[in-house]
């Protein structure tokens, strides 16, 4: 046994390693070393570095500038009008104010870090996480320390043209607000009353329906089973733009649809209110006013794309799924001497969003 273990360690010690065999070292793999840090202009040229911050806070000043210019635009077009060319200045100039004052900020800040801010490389040790009296004040150090190497504290025009750049691109969102609720005047005193204005629309007795946009008149024979026929009131298809075109046309648009007879389970008020199992609901949702246009005719239900409410048309156009809060308002329809579709009255409930329910 003796002589097999001398035999064994003289072998070991003449072993050698044949060319090209790898050898496995024990010795850990050091991380690769920083690259050598190189100076910006900024830090090695001080009128670079004023260029720079001029550039910056400019930035900033164009970005506030263009915000109050979003706001003069919604003034300077009102879209309040009507007219088709103020309606497309008003979004496009103040679109161009908001993209200008958010762009501007971006690259506003992008250059400040890139030119401005410190440009070391440092190494953040990892630490516990527990909340301790030194946490606190490691803390304070470290805003203190971002202080310094932004700048913030010292570069006061930065500062202040970055403020006044912030608040001021809130202001065109909040003045938008406005134009959501149309104030009352003596000339229109219940534009500020959301009831008022969903409880009446175009639609009276005996006006025709037609199609939209073109406001060809609509026969009952022309209407086949299953279809699903975009509806307006005649008379708003003579109307322009400045006489209020799309504010009627928003609340009087109707669905057209033809079921047989039988399918339609109507409640007794509303027996008179098809003709032939024809009937005609408010496209517009319930749920917040999206236009309810996808038919589906085997199963009679609408949907809204919105927010994928659905109605049951063979049902008084009742909500099965989603979150609309009642069903569609329906138009009580007839026909004339000719065979022509026309409306019975109004709609006899207010149309659109159920907002205003709430008090």
């Amino acid at each position: 046994m003796a002589h097999e273990d001398d035999a064994l360690e003289h072998e070991r010690a003449s072993w050698k390693p044949s060319p090209g065999l790898a050898v496995a070292v024990s010795d850990p793999v050091q991380p690769p070393a920083l690259p050598p840090h190189r100076e910006r202009m900024t830090d090695k040229d001080p009128a670079v570095m004023k260029r720079a911050v001029r550039t910056v806070y400019t930035l900033f000043y164009l970005s506030a500038a263009a915000s109050i210019w979003a706001v003069a635009a919604y003034m300077i077009f009102p879209i309040e009008s009507g007219r088709i060319v103020d309606i497309r200045n008003n979004n496009l100039f103040i679109g161009l104010g908001i993209a200008l004052a958010l762009l501007a900020i971006g690259i506003g800040a992008i250059h400040w870090s890139k030119a401005i801010m410190s440009d070391k490389e440092f190494i953040e040790p990892r630490h516990a996480t527990r909340g301790r009296d030194s946490t606190r004040e490691a803390v304070v150090a470290a805003f203190a320390t971002a202080d310094e190497e932004s700048g913030f504290g010292r570069r006061v025009m930065i500062r202040n043209s970055l403020f006044a750049a912030l608040v001021a691109s809130i202001i065109p969102g909040i003045t938008l607000f406005r134009g959501l609720a149309p104030q009352s005047s003596a000339a229109n005193p219940i534009a500020g009353d959301p009831v008022a204005l969903l409880s009446h629309t175009m639609w009276k007795k005996g006006m025709h329906l037609s199609h939209d946009p073109s406001g060809e008149r609509i026969k009952a024979s022309d209407i086949t089973l299953g279809s699903a026929v975009h509806v307006i009131p005649e008379e708003l298809a003579s109307l322009g733009h400045e006489q209020g075109y799309l504010d009627e046309k928003a609340k009087a648009i109707v669905l057209l649809m033809r079921l047989l007879p039988e399918q339609l389970n109507e409640a007794d008020n509303r027996k008179d209110w098809s003709y032939d199992g024809i009937v005609a609901y408010s496209k517009v949702c319930t749920h917040v006013g999206c236009p309810v246009a996808l038919y589906e005719q085997q199963t009679h239900h609408l949907l809204c794309p919105c927010h994928q409410s659905q109605f049951d048309v063979a049902n008084g156009a009742a909500v099965i799924f989603g979150p609309a809060a009642r069903p569609l308002p329906q138009l009580p329809i007839t026909v004339d001497s000719e065979g022509y579709l026309v409306a019975q009255s109004d709609f006899l409930e207010p149309v659109g969003p159920s907002f205003w329910e709430r008090h």
